[in-house]
């Protein structure tokens, strides 16, 4: 087990992971609205939008449009998601997003024929293409991210050293290719994770990989979010995916109560009780979580909106 982080990186994935699961329409100014507001806060990375097919995830289907309309502000990084060559391409020829090379692995092969109609095999090979696609674009490749890390819906528990494998395939083609993976992100795309679980894959990823930062992105649905980010931490992990009052969850995983990322204000909240630094104003933070459950028009899980931080009460001690 490591130190904690001192410092700890957040990119906000509400925007996308949230607004791509919800029933009800939400409009494009709504969308531009939540994301100028985070913007606002200090958070420093905001993926906004994803560019997938609209007839899967219909609503992203306003991506174009989402990031025409944004307001950008100094030292944020807006990016997108994309799965493949065709959702690239439409990121690029947007003009105002960061472009970040990823390679994706999945360690479910069920949930990578669900979520990309593709074998192990076609995935791997795929790396490579991808990997030539960013380079004529002058985009580095530096993250890796391995799917359903911790567990899968379709194919069950996940062996750990499936993970450790898919880590070094990745960082293997990378280096085939010139390029070198500086960050390795690990899904819990179903929420199988549990603290102990964390430890262990975490544990052998950092035990193989000594030299690349890993990163977590972890669901909610089994109410084990914090629990596993907190695990993540005591490991030394320090970037997370998270999502702004809990938004969202994955439209491919099959399961009645998918919940999305670990919620943002939660998380910052925990860290700065911990001494860990986010460099995010909490009460900002909890405004846009305010204002992500109107906008949805239903309750949003996150426990900081409504609960407050405790800055306002330690103000009013007497004697504070």
């Amino acid at each position: 087990m490591t130190s904690l982080p001192t410092r700890v990186h957040i990119k906000e994935e509400g925007p996308r992971e949230g607004f791509q699961i919800e029933k009800g329409p939400i409009s494009t100014d709504q969308k531009i609205r939540l994301i100028d507001a985070l913007a606002d806060t200090g958070l420093d990375h905001i993926q906004v939008t994803s560019f997938v097919h609209p007839q899967k995830v219909p609503g992203m289907a306003d991506a174009e449009a989402v990031v025409a309309g944004l307001t950008p502000r100094p030292g944020v990084l807006y990016t997108g998601l994309w799965l493949n060559q065709r959702g690239l391409e439409r990121v690029i020829a947007t003009g105002r997003l960061h472009l970040e090379g990823k390679l994706t692995l999945y360690a479910s092969n069920a949930f990578l024929k669900r979520n990309q109609n593709r074998d192990p095999a076609q995935q791997l090979a795929a790396q490579p293409e991808l990997i030539a696609m960013y380079q004529a674009h002058g985009i580095p490749v530096r993250t890796g991210f391995v799917t359903a890390a911790f567990g899968c819906n379709f194919d069950g528990d996940v062996p750990v050293d499936r993970v450790v494998g898919l880590v070094a395939d990745m960082r293997a083609i990378a280096r085939d290719h010139g390029e070198d993976l500086g960050l390795i992100g690990l899904g819990d795309t179903m929420a199988w994770a549990t603290p102990e679980r964390i430890r262990h894959v975490v544990g052998a990823v950092q035990d193989a990989n000594p030299d690349v930062a890993l990163s977590l992105h972890l669901h909610d649905t089994r109410g084990l979010g914090l629990a596993n980010a907190y695990a993540g931490l005591q490991m030394g992990v320090a970037h997370f995916d998270a999502a702004v009052a809990g938004l969202g969850g994955c439209p491919f995983a099959a399961h009645a109560g998918a919940a999305g990322n670990i919620c943002t204000e939660d998380f910052v909240f925990m860290c700065e009780e911990m001494g860990i630094e986010t460099g995010v104003d909490l009460e900002k933070l909890i405004d846009c979580a305010i204002l992500a459950e109107d906008i949805v028009g239903h309750p949003l899980p996150g426990k900081v909106k409504t609960g407050g931080s405790l800055a306002a009460l330690r103000a009013r001690r007497p004697g504070a």
